[in-house]
This record gives C-alpha cells, structure tokens and sequence, in this order.
C-alpha cells in the first residue's frame, strides 16, 4: 500500500474542508444565524446534515462487525432508524418548529422550567461531549494503523481539526461540510462495492460461500424483540435527541421539517442495503475473523480491493462521517451553553458579539474535553460498550418527557424531574447494581425497553390522572403567553438582518456548489492514477460533477431584500 498517495488525499480533503469553515468565519451575525442558520436553511441540506450526524466510526466497526457475523440482520437494525424517522416527520418535527425555539433546551426551559432545564443541561452536556469524545478514538485509530501514524498525536490533530471549523463557521459550516463528507463516503462505498463482488467473484461467488442463514432478517442475539426496542428507541432519539431537533428548528416552516426527516428517512432505507455489503462480501472471502477482529472487518475489505489513492478516500470518509456526528453534537452542546446557560441565565444583556465569542470560546473548550476523552479511551478500556450502556440508560429519561410536552398541557416541571429521576435510578440499578445483588442482567433489546418504556409509562399514567383531574400544568399557561410574544417579536423582524440571513444561506449554497465541484475534481484526478476502479470513479465523479448544479440553482433562486429598502426600515 502507498501510504504517500493516501496520506496526500487526506490532507487535500481536510484542508479543504477546513477552508470551507473560514469562508464562513464572517457571516455568524448572531446567535440565530451561528446556531440556526437564521432558520432558514433548505430543507434537503438539512436532511442531508441530519443523515451525516448520525454516522461515526462506529457505523463501519459496529454494524460492519455485526454485518460480517451476522450478515442482513445489520441491515434490518438500521431500518429501525427509517422508521423512527417516519414517525418523526409525521408528528414531531413539525411539532418542534412550531415551539418557536432556538434549541431544545430552550423549550425545555419555558415549557417546564428552569430546574428542569438546568438538570438536562447538566446531563446532556456531560452525555454528549463523553460519546462524541469517545468515537473520536476509534476513527483515529483506524487513521494511525492504516497510515502507520503515531496514535496520539493522529487523535489530537483530527480533534483539533474538527473544533476548528465548528467554532469558526458554526451551524452552516457544519451543514456543508456534511454534505461533502456525504458525497466523499457515498463516492467510496460505491467504488468499493463493484470491487468487493469482483475480488470475491461476484454474486454467485459470494452466495456459495457464506452462512445459510445470512440473509434473514432476525439473526442470532438480535431478536424481534432487540428489533422493537430499537423502533422504539429511534423515535425517541431521532424525534428528541437535541442535536437532530436542531435540523427541525433551523428550516423556514413545520412543512419543511417534515422533509427534513422525511429525506433521512428515505436515506435510511436505501444506504444500510449499499454500506453493508462489503463487510458481509469479506466474509465469504475471509471467513476466519473471531471476537473483537471483526471489528476491522470494513478496514480489511477497505485494504485488500482498493488501491492507492482510493483508499484514503475511503478512510476520509470514515473520518468526515465521524467528525460528522462529532462536530454536530458539539455546535449543539456550545449552542446550549451560550444561548440557554450564558445568555439565559448568566449576561441576559450581553450584545450579538459577546454571544458569538462566547459561542467560538465554548466550541473550544467542550471539543478540547472530547480530545481529553478519546486519549483516556485505551486507558480505560472498553469503555465504546460503557458509551452504549450511557445512551440506554439516560435516552429514554431524557428525551421521553420533552418530546411528550410537545403534546400535553398537563406535564409539569416537578413530575418530569421525578420521572426522569426514577428513570435513571431503574436503568442504573439494572445495569450496575443487579448484576453484583441479584446475578441478573438485561438483554440489550430488554435495557433498551425498559429504559424507554418505563418514562413512558409513567408519562401516560400521569396524563390519565392529570386528564381524570382536569389538571393544567402553570408551566403550559405561562409557555402559551410567551410563544404568543415570541411570534408577535418575529412578526417586527429587523429587516436588515433578514437581508444578512439571505446572503448567508445563499453563500452556503454557492459554497456547497463549489465544493461539490473540487470532489469531482479530486474524483476525476483519482481516476488517472488509479490501478483498478477507475471507470467507476469517473463515472461517480461524473454524478457529482453533475449533482453540483442543484444547489448552484437554488443559490440563485434565493431572492435578496433590497439593501436599500433594508437600510430604509432599520
């Protein structure tokens, strides 16, 4: 393998894209445009975004390891996410943009209070910058081994390249830097896929020699049960999680939200079926990997079919996807902090400019903790499993009550402090303390029953009571009257801001043509130097050559207040 050739893409796509995150170092005008693209971010970027958020490392080492075990069953999981997203388009995006907020734990805060708020932040915050800090770890990992770099200085430097654009560009440069890493990982899947079936000589060499069972459904621990929880799961956390409510809040209207995750929705049917192919084609190759080897099962296929050049598209894939995932938690963690914590609660007078600088510096400082974190991963061990363990845990205590005060007037502030509370304690007395008392351990679908079901049930128990009372929660009046004010205060919008917003989506947009076209470029460029694939690449770099004109035209359909009526009205 020429490490050079690899090395030298690598580093052209990430200065790229660290390029693309000074381009909008000037255009955060304040904390609606930073965080929430001045809400009015095209619905199929948004989709797009949301899509690549919820990739890492961990798509290709989990679900690649469970793809080469088990085969389809990899496929059937992640059709649990389509259908969360279904169920999201159809009642909670729409629900979410209509709340008027600018994050979630702004709605939090004046649906149920401040307590309330304070509590989520605390572990939200705690919760995201631990996982995001611990993917970090196995993509550099992936990078150090494949390109026979030092680990620590591989983990600091990707870290440090991911805060760099997310603090500087905020919520527009993470967006189109999504839609590149999607165009990057889509391009070196479907390059890698037409090689894969080659080297294992195609269809009917891999059917001959693979499991008979490989292409059920429901395979071996992942029962229909494990399958149910995770549907359930999904709603919860695509439809609650805050970093996907974001993409709901940041589109111009409820209809827009709705295609949001109607567009990852539809990703979701389709790309499972494309990604997992070649961990589950490696299998019939090499079908000898056991315990934590297959694991690498996607490097492998990665390192024995693509040559150089191509392969360190495919590892800047694995990277983009994961910071991806990373930086989008981390916009959303500083975006809590600056707008519901400093502004909310520590400078309410502070100016646009204090804000945007509290923004960058809090970008800094959560992402630099997610570095800490990823290099104490070897240290601690195991601890992707633990990272796991966290979400079943705090996912369904979390999310489940805001999500359910979309809908009801009767939850208050102090039943979902109690709710969550005994959430959590049930979830950690099942997962830490039964083992050691009882000799008893939850299954993984049942942990994740139990820790979405039991908020649930104790949420429609307290709204049957409520509703038996005819109980109104204080907090839902005094929501009511402030979203009243809230829409009578977007009613008298600056108009000169309106007209900074404009410019600001229209040069995302432009920004995203452009960048589509340098991939193509680099595709094209690839296609010349490499030893197999190329008429695939050419071929791929074509469509994206292509596809580079949807957003060129919709910059062009963005229609601009005249500066001087602007002027006028401020």
């Amino acid at each position: 393998m020429n490490n050079t050739t690899d090395t030298i893409v690598i580093l052209v796509f990430s200065a790229f894209v660290m390029g693309i995150g000074m381009l909008f170092a000037r255009t955060g005008r304040n904390l609606k445009s930073f965080f929430a693209g001045g809400e009015a971010v095209p619905w199929f970027i948004g989709g797009l975004s949301l899509f690549m958020s919820f990739f890492s490392a961990g798509t290709f080492v989990a679900w690649g390891s469970i793809a080469y075990k088990h085969g389809w069953v990899a496929i059937t999981i992640q059709w649990t996410m389509c259908i969360g997203a279904l169920i999201t388009a159809i009642y909670l995006a729409p629900r979410w943009k209509r709340t008027g907020a600018l994050t979630a734990a702004e709605f939090i805060r004046e649906r149920l209070g401040l307590p309330v708020q304070k509590t989520y932040i605390f572990i939200f915050t705690l919760v995201s910058v631990f996982i995001k800090g611990s993917v970090l770890y196995p993509v550099a990992k992936l990078v150090s081994a494949s390109l026979d770099l030092p680990l620590v200085p591989c983990t600091i430097g990707l870290g440090l390249f991911m805060i760099a654009y997310t603090a500087v560009g905020g919520l527009w440069a993470v967006m189109v830097t999504d839609i590149l890493q999607f165009v990057v990982l889509s391009a070196a899947v479907f390059i890698l896929l037409p090689l894969s079936f080659n080297k294992v000589g195609g269809w009917e060499g891999f059917t001959n020699n693979i499991p008979d069972d490989f292409f059920n459904l429901l395979n071996g621990e992942y029962t229909l049960g494990f399958v149910a929880a995770f549907v359930i799961y999904h709603i919860c956390y695509i439809g609650g999680n805050w970093t996907m409510v974001q993409r709901y809040t940041s589109v111009d209207s409820e209809k827009s939200a709705k295609k949001v995750a109607y567009l990852f929705a539809g990703l979701y049917l389709i790309s499972p079926v494309i990604w997992m192919f070649p961990p589950m084609i490696y299998k019939a190759i090499n079908p000898t990997l056991t315990g934590l080897d297959t694991e690498n099962a996607y490097l492998m296929i990665c390192k024995l079919v693509l040559p150089p050049g191509l392969l360190g598209l495919m590892l800047t894939g694995m990277y983009f996807s994961t910071s991806a995932s990373a930086n989008t938690a981390l916009n959303v963690v500083s975006a809590v902090f600056t707008n519901d914590i400093y502004k909310g609660m520590v400078n309410p007078a502070a100016s646009d400019k204090q804000l945007i600088r509290v923004a960058r510096g809090s970008s800094w400082f959560f992402g630099l903790g997610m570095i800490g974190i990823a290099l104490l991963v070897p240290a601690a061990g195991g601890i992707v499993e633990v990272v796991l363990s966290i979400s079943a845990i705090s996912g369904g205590p979390l999310l489940a009550p805001p999500l359910w005060a979309l809908f009801s007037k009767r939850l208050n502030g102090k039943t979902t402090l109690w709710i969550t509370c005994i959430g959590l304690c049930v979830n950690l007395f099942f997962k830490t303390l039964a083992p050691l008392l009882l000799d008893f351990k939850l299954s993984r679908g049942m942990e994740t029953i139990v820790g979405v079901g039991l908020p649930l049930l104790l949420l429609l128990a307290y709204e049957l009571w409520g509703r038996s009372k005819d109980i109104i929660a204080d907090e839902y009046t005094i929501y009511t009257l402030s979203k009243d004010q809230r829409k009578q205060d977007a009613t008298a919008a600056d108009p000169e801001e309106a007209l900074e917003i404009q410019k600001q989506n229209r040069f995302g947009l432009q920004v995203i043509a452009g960048a589509l076209l340098f991939t193509a470029v680099m595709l094209f460029i690839l296609s010349f130097l490499t030893t197999d694939g190329a008429m695939v690449t050419a071929g791929i770099a074509t469509v994206v050559l292509f596809s580079a004109l949807i957003p060129f035209w919709a910059a062009r359909k963005v229609v601009l207040v005249k500066e001087d009526e602007a002027r006028i009205a401020a």
